[in-house]
Protein backbone atom coordinates (compact mmCIF):
# COMPACT_ATOMS: atom_id res chain seq x y z
CA UNK A 1 0.00 0.00 0.00
CA UNK A 2 3.02 2.10 0.67
CA UNK A 3 4.34 1.81 -3.04
CA UNK A 4 1.11 3.00 -3.89
CA UNK A 5 0.84 5.94 -1.91
CA UNK A 6 4.98 6.85 -3.22
CA UNK A 7 3.42 6.68 -6.71
CA UNK A 8 1.03 8.44 -6.42
CA UNK A 9 2.78 11.18 -4.39
CA UNK A 10 4.61 12.24 -6.93
CA UNK A 11 1.88 13.29 -9.20
CA UNK A 12 0.84 16.53 -9.49
CA UNK A 13 -1.45 16.82 -12.29
CA UNK A 14 -4.04 13.31 -13.55
CA UNK A 15 -4.59 13.73 -17.18
CA UNK A 16 -7.62 12.07 -17.60
CA UNK A 17 -9.61 10.52 -20.66
CA UNK A 18 -13.02 10.56 -20.72
CA UNK A 19 -14.96 7.82 -22.42
CA UNK A 20 -14.81 5.00 -20.00
CA UNK A 21 -12.62 6.65 -17.51
CA UNK A 22 -15.20 9.32 -15.97
CA UNK A 23 -17.85 8.72 -17.51
CA UNK A 24 -19.63 6.45 -19.89
CA UNK A 25 -22.16 7.99 -22.74
CA UNK A 26 -24.01 10.49 -20.60
CA UNK A 27 -23.41 8.34 -17.50
CA UNK A 28 -21.21 9.20 -14.75
CA UNK A 29 -18.82 6.06 -13.43
CA UNK A 30 -19.63 5.95 -9.53
CA UNK A 31 -17.34 7.17 -7.23
CA UNK A 32 -15.98 10.20 -10.02
CA UNK A 33 -17.12 12.92 -8.48
CA UNK A 34 -15.60 11.72 -5.28
CA UNK A 35 -12.30 11.59 -6.85
CA UNK A 36 -12.03 15.01 -8.16
CA UNK A 37 -12.97 15.88 -4.33
CA UNK A 38 -9.89 14.05 -3.55
CA UNK A 39 -7.54 15.64 -5.93
CA UNK A 40 -9.04 19.31 -4.23
CA UNK A 41 -8.13 17.85 -1.13
CA UNK A 42 -4.73 16.90 -1.42
CA UNK A 43 -4.33 19.84 -4.09
CA UNK A 44 -3.44 17.58 -7.30
CA UNK A 45 -5.07 19.48 -10.43
CA UNK A 46 -6.71 17.02 -13.39
CA UNK A 47 -6.64 17.99 -17.36
CA UNK A 48 -9.04 15.76 -19.54
CA UNK A 49 -6.80 14.70 -22.31
CA UNK A 50 -9.42 12.52 -24.93
CA UNK A 51 -8.41 11.25 -27.85
CA UNK A 52 -12.22 11.83 -29.40
CA UNK A 53 -12.37 14.28 -31.95
CA UNK A 54 -16.43 14.24 -32.94
CA UNK A 55 -16.97 17.22 -30.54
CA UNK A 56 -15.36 19.98 -29.22
CA UNK A 57 -14.01 21.63 -26.06
CA UNK A 58 -16.62 23.75 -25.31
CA UNK A 59 -19.54 20.51 -25.89
CA UNK A 60 -17.20 18.61 -23.31
CA UNK A 61 -16.81 21.29 -20.93
CA UNK A 62 -20.89 21.71 -20.57
CA UNK A 63 -21.25 18.22 -20.77
CA UNK A 64 -19.07 18.12 -17.81
CA UNK A 65 -20.52 21.00 -15.92
CA UNK A 66 -24.10 19.25 -16.54
CA UNK A 67 -22.34 16.07 -14.51
CA UNK A 68 -21.80 18.77 -11.41
CA UNK A 69 -18.00 18.60 -12.37
CA UNK A 70 -17.02 21.67 -10.67
CA UNK A 71 -15.42 24.68 -12.70
CA UNK A 72 -11.72 24.63 -11.51
CA UNK A 73 -11.73 20.83 -12.94
CA UNK A 74 -13.83 21.20 -16.19
CA UNK A 75 -9.97 21.75 -18.44
CA UNK A 76 -10.37 19.53 -21.76
CA UNK A 77 -7.94 18.99 -24.63
CA UNK A 78 -8.90 17.40 -27.42
CA UNK A 79 -7.10 15.54 -30.09
CA UNK A 80 -9.07 17.49 -32.20
CA UNK A 81 -7.81 21.02 -30.62
CA UNK A 82 -3.95 19.90 -30.27
CA UNK A 83 -3.97 18.70 -34.32
CA UNK A 84 -5.61 22.10 -34.82
CA UNK A 85 -2.74 23.84 -33.23
CA UNK A 86 -0.25 21.33 -34.80
CA UNK A 87 -1.14 21.84 -38.41
CA UNK A 88 -1.72 25.50 -38.03
CA UNK A 89 1.89 25.81 -37.30
CA UNK A 90 3.17 23.35 -39.34
CA UNK A 91 1.44 24.42 -42.46
CA UNK A 92 0.98 28.05 -42.16
CA UNK A 93 -1.52 30.01 -45.39
CA UNK A 94 -1.98 26.26 -46.20
CA UNK A 95 -5.33 24.74 -46.33
CA UNK A 96 -7.02 21.40 -45.62
CA UNK A 97 -9.05 18.59 -46.92
CA UNK A 98 -11.03 18.13 -43.31
CA UNK A 99 -13.37 15.27 -42.74
CA UNK A 100 -14.68 16.05 -39.15
CA UNK A 101 -18.40 16.83 -38.50
CA UNK A 102 -20.08 20.00 -38.03
CA UNK A 103 -19.34 20.79 -34.27
CA UNK A 104 -15.57 20.04 -34.74
CA UNK A 105 -15.53 21.71 -38.30
CA UNK A 106 -16.17 24.99 -36.46
CA UNK A 107 -13.56 24.63 -33.42
CA UNK A 108 -11.18 23.84 -35.85
CA UNK A 109 -11.72 26.85 -38.27
CA UNK A 110 -12.40 28.85 -35.24
CA UNK A 111 -8.71 27.62 -33.78
CA UNK A 112 -7.09 29.04 -37.37
CA UNK A 113 -7.25 25.57 -39.79
CA UNK A 114 -8.25 27.21 -43.51
CA UNK A 115 -10.28 24.53 -45.28
CA UNK A 116 -10.44 24.11 -48.83
CA UNK A 117 -12.32 20.54 -49.66
CA UNK A 118 -11.86 20.75 -53.52
CA UNK A 119 -8.34 21.77 -54.02
CA UNK A 120 -6.38 21.25 -50.44
CA UNK A 121 -2.67 20.96 -49.41
CA UNK A 122 -2.71 18.76 -47.26
CA UNK A 123 -5.51 16.24 -45.36
CA UNK A 124 -6.65 16.38 -42.00
CA UNK A 125 -9.24 13.93 -40.68
CA UNK A 126 -11.10 13.52 -37.17
CA UNK A 127 -13.68 11.60 -35.25
CA UNK A 128 -16.49 12.54 -38.21
CA UNK A 129 -19.52 11.35 -36.69
CA UNK A 130 -21.28 12.87 -39.80
CA UNK A 131 -19.57 10.81 -42.56
CA UNK A 132 -21.00 9.38 -45.83
CA UNK A 133 -19.67 6.89 -48.65
CA UNK A 134 -19.47 10.76 -50.99
CA UNK A 135 -16.77 12.08 -48.19
CA UNK A 136 -14.81 8.74 -47.86
CA UNK A 137 -14.28 8.96 -51.77
CA UNK A 138 -12.80 12.64 -51.36
CA UNK A 139 -10.94 11.32 -48.77
CA UNK A 140 -9.42 8.33 -50.54
CA UNK A 141 -8.83 10.44 -53.90
CA UNK A 142 -6.82 13.48 -51.76
CA UNK A 143 -4.78 10.48 -50.11
CA UNK A 144 -3.96 8.48 -53.11
CA UNK A 145 -2.98 11.60 -54.86
CA UNK A 146 -0.36 11.66 -51.84
CA UNK A 147 -1.20 15.25 -50.13
CA UNK A 148 0.29 14.94 -46.63
CA UNK A 149 -1.96 13.00 -44.15
CA UNK A 150 -2.63 13.55 -41.06
CA UNK A 151 -4.92 12.30 -38.58
CA UNK A 152 -6.24 13.20 -34.85
CA UNK A 153 -6.30 9.77 -33.21
CA UNK A 154 -6.14 6.22 -33.79
CA UNK A 155 -8.82 4.67 -31.75
CA UNK A 156 -10.67 1.88 -33.64
CA UNK A 157 -13.65 1.88 -31.53
CA UNK A 158 -15.34 4.58 -29.24
CA UNK A 159 -17.09 3.11 -25.75
CA UNK A 160 -21.08 3.82 -25.68
CA UNK A 161 -23.65 2.83 -22.74
CA UNK A 162 -24.38 -0.24 -24.82
CA UNK A 163 -21.37 -1.26 -26.43
CA UNK A 164 -18.93 0.35 -29.11
CA UNK A 165 -19.57 2.37 -32.47
CA UNK A 166 -16.27 2.05 -35.31
CA UNK A 167 -13.78 5.16 -34.59
CA UNK A 168 -11.71 7.09 -36.14
CA UNK A 169 -8.89 4.10 -36.55
CA UNK A 170 -11.66 2.25 -38.83
CA UNK A 171 -11.66 5.17 -40.74
CA UNK A 172 -8.06 5.09 -41.19
CA UNK A 173 -8.37 0.89 -42.12
CA UNK A 174 -10.62 1.86 -44.96
CA UNK A 175 -8.54 4.51 -46.08
CA UNK A 176 -5.59 2.13 -45.92
CA UNK A 177 -7.36 -0.55 -48.03
CA UNK A 178 -8.55 2.19 -50.34
CA UNK A 179 -5.37 3.48 -50.94
CA UNK A 180 -2.48 1.65 -49.71
CA UNK A 181 -1.30 4.62 -47.14
CA UNK A 182 -1.82 5.20 -43.68
CA UNK A 183 -1.72 8.62 -41.85
CA UNK A 184 1.85 10.05 -42.24
CA UNK A 185 1.51 11.84 -38.95
CA UNK A 186 -1.39 10.92 -35.76
CA UNK A 187 -1.47 13.62 -32.85
CA UNK A 188 -3.24 11.94 -30.11
CA UNK A 189 -2.61 9.62 -27.71
CA UNK A 190 -0.12 7.50 -27.37
CA UNK A 191 2.02 9.53 -29.88
CA UNK A 192 3.65 12.70 -29.45
CA UNK A 193 1.99 15.39 -30.66
CA UNK A 194 -0.79 15.81 -27.64
CA UNK A 195 1.76 14.89 -25.11
CA UNK A 196 3.72 18.19 -26.36
CA UNK A 197 0.27 20.14 -26.46
CA UNK A 198 -0.27 18.89 -22.71
CA UNK A 199 2.87 19.46 -21.45
CA UNK A 200 2.57 23.41 -23.25
CA UNK A 201 -1.26 23.62 -21.86
CA UNK A 202 -0.32 22.34 -17.73
CA UNK A 203 3.44 24.49 -17.91
CA UNK A 204 4.44 21.06 -16.48
CA UNK A 205 7.07 18.30 -16.27
CA UNK A 206 6.09 14.47 -17.96
CA UNK A 207 7.72 13.73 -14.01
CA UNK A 208 4.29 15.70 -12.98
CA UNK A 209 1.99 13.89 -14.64
CA UNK A 210 -0.32 10.45 -14.46
CA UNK A 211 -1.94 9.24 -17.85
CA UNK A 212 -5.24 7.58 -17.00
CA UNK A 213 -7.41 5.82 -18.95
CA UNK A 214 -9.16 2.36 -20.15
CA UNK A 215 -7.31 1.43 -23.33
CA UNK A 216 -4.00 -0.09 -23.21
CA UNK A 217 -2.84 0.79 -26.71
CA UNK A 218 -3.62 4.51 -25.89
CA UNK A 219 -3.73 6.03 -22.45
CA UNK A 220 -1.08 3.68 -21.14
CA UNK A 221 1.05 3.32 -24.14
CA UNK A 222 0.96 7.56 -23.91
CA UNK A 223 2.20 6.95 -20.04
CA UNK A 224 4.97 3.98 -20.89
CA UNK A 225 6.10 5.85 -24.21
CA UNK A 226 6.85 9.32 -22.50
CA UNK A 227 7.85 8.43 -19.31
CA UNK A 228 4.88 9.60 -17.19
CA UNK A 229 3.33 7.37 -14.27
CA UNK A 230 0.28 5.27 -16.14
CA UNK A 231 -2.65 4.20 -14.03
CA UNK A 232 -5.41 1.44 -16.11
CA UNK A 233 -8.86 1.68 -14.43
CA UNK A 234 -10.85 -1.32 -15.91
CA UNK A 235 -14.27 0.27 -16.29
CA UNK A 236 -14.22 1.01 -19.82
CA UNK A 237 -12.73 -1.08 -23.14
CA UNK A 238 -9.93 -2.83 -21.34
CA UNK A 239 -10.68 -6.74 -19.81
CA UNK A 240 -8.67 -8.78 -17.50
CA UNK A 241 -8.28 -10.71 -20.12
CA UNK A 242 -6.36 -8.03 -22.40
CA UNK A 243 -4.44 -6.62 -19.68
CA UNK A 244 -3.08 -10.05 -18.84
CA UNK A 245 -1.45 -10.66 -22.43
CA UNK A 246 -0.85 -6.68 -23.34
CA UNK A 247 2.77 -5.90 -23.52
CA UNK A 248 2.05 -2.41 -22.53
CA UNK A 249 1.73 -2.61 -18.50
CA UNK A 250 0.68 0.33 -16.53
CA UNK A 251 2.23 1.56 -13.44
CA UNK A 252 -0.97 0.83 -11.58
CA UNK A 253 -4.32 -0.81 -11.98
CA UNK A 254 -7.52 0.01 -10.52
CA UNK A 255 -11.30 -1.01 -11.07
CA UNK A 256 -12.30 2.44 -11.65
CA UNK A 257 -10.88 6.55 -10.43
CA UNK A 258 -12.42 5.76 -7.22
CA UNK A 259 -10.27 3.01 -6.36
CA UNK A 260 -7.65 5.69 -6.13
CA UNK A 261 -8.95 7.91 -3.00
CA UNK A 262 -7.76 5.80 -0.28
CA UNK A 263 -3.85 5.97 -1.70
CA UNK A 264 -4.22 9.97 -2.25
Amino acid sequence: MMDIREKLAQVKCFLLDMDGTFYLGDNLIEGSLDFLDALKRTGRQCLFLTNNSSKSGSVYEEKLKKMNVPAEFRKVLTSGQAAANYVVNRYPGKKAFLLANEVETKEMMALGVEVDQENPDYVLIAFDTELDYKKMCMLCDHVRNGLPYIATHPDFNCPTETGFIPDIGATIAYVKASTGREPDLIIGKPNSGIVEETLRVTGLKKEDLAMVGDRLYTDIATGVNFGMTSILVMSGETTAEMAAESTVKPTLTFGRLSDMIPYL
